[in-house]
Order: structure tokens, then C-alpha cells, then sequence
């Protein structure tokens, strides 16, 4: 199978290099546009191919470019992709901003990890402290067919899973649907609840209280905090703790902040990711 990477030379391409060159039956077409980009194949002993004649050749198409501009880099390379070819985006902000040009004929998958989950049965040290999901730790991936016949999903699952496995479990899900993993969920929800944490820690070390201590204290609690709320353990909290839940919702939380899984609100989210 013929697969042309576009932004082969960046962190992403790079491991998408790795993940399938591995196997004898592809043909990898690397594709950087910038001068440093080829060069820096070439320090890897890559010969860089040429983007229009990648994009003609290959049975998949891989965008591993900043999701900034995948609107531009599509409207180049789609066009010139042969009927029955595969476009693969790693993020689903552009695509479902609509950045993607109209081709009815060429298949549009979509697929993102969710990155190693925090309660795992790793056992070996490296694997457990593989946070990101490098290839050592077992990670679930999420996957949308956009468009393109239902044969084609199997396709786009397999190049998934060798991109980003190993894999601990598959979850097909709409590109919306995705699009609420990522951002809403992940980012907009939990990584600003997770930012005003690392804001409280800092305060109460501010506060006096030792920063070993803090972290110490503050690890343990969101282990078995989550654990409880994520159905981990038979568990509830105390009666103390429910209080101070709902006391500090007033305080922390808007009433309606919810409204950011609003449809007219992730779609002005994934546009300003995408930059359009």
C-alpha cells in the first residue's frame, strides 16, 4: 500500500513514519513543504517526494500537519488524490469545522488516542510511565469514517492502530462525537479543571504548607477521588466531603457552564483551533 505523509519531518509525521515503515508492504512517501523539513528527511537517510505526485500515488493520504493548517493543505492535496483513496486526519477540529474541500469520491477518516488511562495493569516501569502514549503503554484510539464506502473503516482502524498502538480498545464514534472528546471533554472541561488544581496546589504551597507534602497529599486524593467517581471502587464520599462539593461549586463554577457541549459552542471552538 502506497501512504503519503504530509509533515513527515514533524513529531507526529515522524512517528507515523516509525509505525509503518515496520511494514514491508507499504511504500511511505514522506512530504515536507519547507526546506527545513527536507532537510531534515534527508538527515534520516528519507529521500522527500514530491507533494503532488505523493498525493496521485498514494492509496492513503496522511495529514500530520497543525490542524491551523489542514485547510490549506487539503485544498492542495485532495484535489489531486485518485478516486478510492483514503484521507487520514489525527484530529477532528478541522474536519469537523469543515476545512476539508468537497470530494465525494476520496474517503475522509478521522481518528485521535485517548492517551494511556490512569487506572491500567501496566507492569513494566517504562510502560507505566509512558503518560503520552509513545508505544509502550496500551492506549484506547477513537475513529470516525466522515465519508467513503463502510469497507473503508476497517482500512482506516488498521492504519490507526498501528499509528498509535498498542491498543487497548477501539470505540467508533461520530465526528461530532469526537469533536466532544476533543475538545469539549478533554480540554475545554478537563484540562481547565486540572489547570485551576495545579493553580490551587501552588496556592497552598504559597500558603505554607511544603511542597512535598502538597503533592504528596494532593496525587493520593485525585487517585482515590477518581477512582470513586469513575466507578473504580465500591466507594462514596463522606458526608463532610459532599458539602464542600457543593459549597464550592457556587463559588468555582457558573451555573449554565455546561453550555460548552452547546453545538453552536464547539463549533466556534474547533474553528478557532483550526484557525478558519
Amino acid at each position: 500500500m502506497d501512504i503519503a505523509i504530509f509533515g513527515a519531518a514533524g513529531a507526529m509525521g515522524t512517528r507515523a513514519w516509525k509505525a509503518l515503515e515496520t511494514d514491508p508492504s507499504n511504500r511511505l512517501l514522506c512530504v515536507e513543504e519547507g526546506d527545513a523539513g527536507r532537510e531534515r528527511l534527508r538527515s534520516r537517510g528519507i529521500s522527500p517526494a514530491d507533494p503532488r505526485q505523493a498525493a496521485e500515488a498514494a492509496d492513503v493520504v496522511i495529514l500530520t500537519v497543525p490542524d491551523r493548517v489542514i485547510g490549506s493543505v487539503a485544498a492542495k492535496v485532495v484535489p489531486a488524490m485518485r478516486s478510492g483513496a483514503m484521507l487520514v486526519c489525527l484530529d477532528p477540529a478541522a474536519p469537523y469545522a469543515g476545512a476539508l474541500p468537497e470530494r465525494a469520491d476520496v474517503a475522509y477518516f478521522v481518528t485521535h488516542p485517548a492517551h494511556p488511562p490512569i487506572f491500567n495493569d501496566e507492569i513494566d516501569p517504562e510502560a507505566r510511565r509512558d503518560h503520552f502514549g509513545s508505544g509502550l503503554a496500551r492506549q484506547a484510539i477513537v475513529c470516525a469514517l466522515v465519508q467513503g464506502p463502510e469497507a473503508d473503516y476497517a482500512r482506516g482502524e488498521a492504519i490507526a492502530a498501528k499509528l498509535f498502538g498498542p491498543v487497548l480498545r477501539s470505540h467508533r464514534v461520530t465526528l461530532e462525537q469526537m469533536a466532544i472528546l476533543e475538545p469539549v471533554l478533554s480540554e475545554t472541561v478537563a484540562a481547565t479543571c486540572l489547570t485551576v488544581i495545579r493553580e490551587a496546589f501552588d496556592e497552598a504551597v504559597r500558603c505554607g504548607v511544603p511542597e512535598a507534602a502538597a503533592r504528596d497529599f494532593l496525587l493520593g486524593h485525585l487517585n482515590i477521588e477518581l477512582a470513586i467517581l469513575m466507578g473504580e471502587v465500591d466507594w462514596q464520599f463522606s458526608a463532610g466531603c459532599k458539602l464542600a462539593i457543593e459549597e464550592a461549586k457556587k463559588s468555582i463554577f457558573r451555573e449554565d457552564w455546561k453550555k460548552v457541549f452547546d453545538r453552536e459552542a464547539l463549533l466556534e471552538s474547533v474553528r478557532k483551533i483550526a484557525g478558519s
